[in-house]
């Protein structure tokens, strides 16, 4: 129903109020009693789909990512979906517009997306608000500096977002891949990315002291554009300031083999979807092999079948997160990349 019905409805919508639309829809459709509805169709529980990691239990390894719900006003209504996991942000401490629109496009011909948001979100404070009245709801919280801080001051705009959330996500990821930031991604060089992790980890230690809890996980979300030489630095960063994990990958400003036309591939910005799939894999299974394993991965980007799933995790991913895909896709996804999980236990 969803791709023969309700897709083809909503690409007839710019991309971003196709976005709001369906936010809307699902928000009414929940309150008016659906939300039991979606769960019968879209949920699977099987203990053999539980996964404990970080300290954490996941009832299953898909989860949404950051991105979709920004400012966390819809994390409960999404769980319905089967999602093991919801991942809001990124946030930043101050609100801010984003880039200006037109800033997000789909490439349909390639079952992708470019989007140059640029952080849009109502800040870190109001997000809290809503993260107050989760259910049960396993959420990451994922970070970012406002575009209007320079990158010598970053660190304490992740402090303000570290500090604001504690209390209510479950793990944090340190965003420093995003495109669509001005100088963001030089926040990757070794120098700057220790100075930030390593002031998170001791903010970690002392705000679990205080509150007299368990420190929170904190993983690393990177480009898929990183040649090998830099993802062997991430690995002695992950090793050397001992965060939990890395989220693999972020957008990539890569253009190569698309089959959309030009006047599309040329907008700026990070391109999500299927020309994404190989390039995540690999960048996963470059960093597991590397490492050992040393830590866990989470595997997002061009997750579009059930197949492309079960290749990130032999690829050496622990959990997986999907956006462009459950877009392209619809919910079943999420039921049938767990469905596929349990068929490979069998």
């Amino acid at each position: 129903m969803y791709k023969s019905f309700l897709r083809p409805l909503l690409f007839l919508l710019d991309a971003e109020a196709a976005h709001h639309f369906s936010f809307s829809m699902i928000r009414f459709l929940s309150k008016i009693g659906f939300g039991a509805l979606f769960r019968s169709k879209f949920q699977l529980k099987d203990p053999g789909l539980e996964k404990e990691l970080f300290g954490l239990k996941f009832k299953n390894p898909v989860g949404l990512a950051a991105g979709f719900d920004k400012d966390a006003k819809l994390y409960q209504e999404l769980s319905n979906f089967g999602f093991g996991f919801i991942e809001i942000g990124t946030l930043t401490p101050k609100p801010q517009a984003g880039n200006p629109k037109k800033r997000l496009f789909r490439l349909k011909p390639d079952e992708a997306i470019i989007n140059r948001m640029g952080f849009n979100n109502q800040g870190v404070f109001e997000a809290v608000e809503r993260l107050e009245k989760n259910k049960n709801v396993l959420i990451g919280g994922n970070i970012g500096k406002n575009k209007v801080t320079p990158n010598e001051d970053a660190v304490t705009d992740y402090l303000i977002c570290f500090d604001a959330l504690f209390n209510h996500v479950d793990y944090f990821v340190v965003n420093v891949s995003s495109p669509n930031t001005p100088g963001l991604r030089a926040l990757q060089d070794r120098k700057p990315l220790e100075n930030i992790l390593n002031t998170l980890k001791k903010e970690n230690t002392k705000l679990a002291k205080k509150h007299g809890t368990k420190e929170k996980p904190i993983l690393l979300k990177i480009a898929p554009d990183l040649t090998d030489s830099q993802l062997l630095d991430i690995i002695e960063i992950v090793k050397s300031t001992k965060i939990e994990g890395v989220i693999a990958t972020n957008t990539t400003i890569s253009r190569e083999n698309l089959n959309s036309e030009l006047m599309l591939t040329e907008e700026k910005g990070g391109l999500s979807g299927k020309p994404l799939t190989k390039r995540s894999t690999e960048v996963i299974r470059f960093l597991a092999e590397k490492s050992n394993k040393a830590f866990p991965i989470i595997g997002v980007g061009g997750i579009h079948s059930a197949e492309d799933a079960i290749e990130k995790l032999e690829a050496g991913a622990d959990l997986l997160q999907l956006y462009t895909g459950f877009i392209y896709e619809g919910p079943s996804l999420v039921k049938n990349i767990n469905k596929a999980i349990l068929g490979q236990q069998n």
